[in-house]
């Protein structure tokens, strides 16, 4: 009978998390105030994935020059998604604390000054990007072919880079703020039409114009436009805990400062964990392209497991937040605590089944033997850094969640550029363990992560962090 009572609260816990909570999680039990953030978060990054997802799969359609475009313009973006990323990090340091203090003014402040530094930033880059495309093209290394018939993708991504800026930013205001569960909707209605247009625009369907590979760029900008224009609704409307006016867009110096203070090193913290994935490819390049396109392939099924774990990563970073401001850092601590257990939990029993069978996953997305050798044996070495990698991401998140956004950058430097680069060198090349002593670097770099991570969170130095 107590086990049915318990289902059934589970259930309607549920429910309520994906309908939206009016509960205040600084109060209510440790483990529903997890489960009311976890729930939406975890299937609003689920739908984070299916953009590009989407978009390779029909625009390979369209043959190699088509997905190289692609790919190169992904890896421009990566300035935009950094600088987006660390505007949601400051964002939920801020939203959060004001948020847990019961100063929905001071949040609602908060949050039009990121949103009105997000703007600024897209114009500049967005702009750029659009006027410069074929010369960025071209300095990336594409064939001519590619910077001819890509151009116009490359243009039209970077041009409405606004609409990344506010998807990631606002999404973190509503999580921020408790209100995950709009911010979950915002990404199913972006998805479902990027779904619904990118065959469309890039293939004439109906009454669609037969625009190529620039098609993928309109639909996914119109589709990530019409998410932030249901995010911005939400919020003037004030249908969460927050309701933004005119009033809230007017520049706040010393918010702002504060503003550039947390994203400046949270966005060189994503930045200095792509460059480092940079150098694994430069290393991996030297053994050729099966290894190359397997090492790729793998990577691209454990995003697919660890993109829902960060959804719980940024359920700990919220309950930081509003505990801290609420007063309460030992709740912060237990909260972020029982998140990593379920995160652990959660990737451990993922990554169980990618070591068991990785050659069947990896077997989805290609027929080349040589290739799949690679991908199944990078699967099977990085799934069994699972665990670590589950409690990690926790540990980062929850430094960000308490403004302290020093620590982790550090830690990533020394991880992923003082560890992983050198270790996976030296494997690979000096103790000739070739592609697979890059594999073990990865796991070892995330290992070595979680380890100093949760060391330094033990000491505690984040439960003092102010936020002016």
């Amino acid at each position: 009978m107590a086990r049915a009572v318990e289902t059934k609260s589970f259930w309607a816990t549920v429910r309520e998390a994906l309908r939206g909570t009016e509960q205040e999680l600084t109060s209510i039990p440790i483990e529903r105030a997890v489960l009311l953030l976890a729930v939406p978060m975890v299937l609003e990054m689920s739908m984070e994935s299916l953009f590009a997802v989407v978009d390779i799969f029909f625009v390979s359609k369209l043959g190699s020059d088509a997905v190289a475009t692609v790919g190169l313009t992904e890896s421009m973006l990566a300035l935009v998604y950094a600088l987006a990323m660390g505007l949601s990090a400051g964002a939920t340091a801020i939203v959060s604390r004001r948020t847990g203090e019961r100063d929905l003014e001071g949040a609602a402040t908060a949050a039009g000054q990121v949103i009105v530094v997000s703007l600024a930033c897209a114009a500049i880059l967005g702009a750029a990007g659009a006027l410069l495309s074929p010369r960025l093209l071209a300095a990336m290394g594409a064939a001519p072919g590619v910077v001819a018939a890509g151009s116009g993708y490359t243009a039209i991504m970077l041009g409405g880079s606004v609409t990344i800026f506010l998807l990631f930013v606002v999404n973190a205001i509503f999580r921020s703020a408790g209100d995950a569960a709009i911010a979950m909707r915002s990404l199913w209605i972006a998805n479902g039409l990027n779904i619904a247009l990118a065959p469309c625009f890039i293939f004439g369907l109906g009454p669609f114009p037969r625009m190529g590979v620039a098609g993928a760029a309109v639909a996914t900008t119109l589709s990530r436009g019409a998410g932030v224009g249901y995010q911005l609704l939400m919020l003037r409307r004030g249908r969460g805990r927050l309701a933004m006016g005119v009033r809230h867009l007017r520049p706040r110096p010393r918010v702002i400062l504060e503003l550039f203070r947390l994203a400046s090193t949270a966005s060189l913290q994503v930045l200095i964990e792509t460059a480092s994935w940079l150098g694994l490819v430069r290393i991996l390049s030297v053994y050729g392209s099966a290894a190359l396109a397997g090492y790729t392939i793998a990577m691209r099924v454990a995003i697919f497991a660890l993109l829902p774990s960060w959804g719980l990563a940024n359920a700990a970073a919220t309950l930081v937040g509003q505990n801290l401001g609420a007063g309460s850092p030992e709740r912060a601590e237990r909260s972020v605590t029982k998140i990593a257990r379920y995160n652990v939990v959660f990737l451990g029993a993922v990554g169980v089944v990618f070591a068991l069978g990785p050659h069947l996953l990896v077997g989805l997305f290609t027929g080349d033997a040589a290739v799949a050798a690679y991908g199944a044996d990078c699967l099977r070495i990085v799934a069994l850094g699972f665990v670590v990698f589950g409690y990690g991401m926790v540990m980062v998140q929850a430094f960000n969640g308490a403004g302290d956004t020093v620590t982790p950058m550090l830690v990533n430097l020394g991880c992923f550029w003082l560890f992983k680069l050198p270790v996976a060198y030296a494997l690979a090349t000096w103790l000739g363990l070739g592609p697979r002593g890059v594999f073990v670097a990865i796991t070892a770099a995330y290992a070595a992560q979680s380890v100093v991570s949760a060391a330094l969170f033990r000491r505690g130095r984040w439960q003092t962090k102010r936020i002016d």
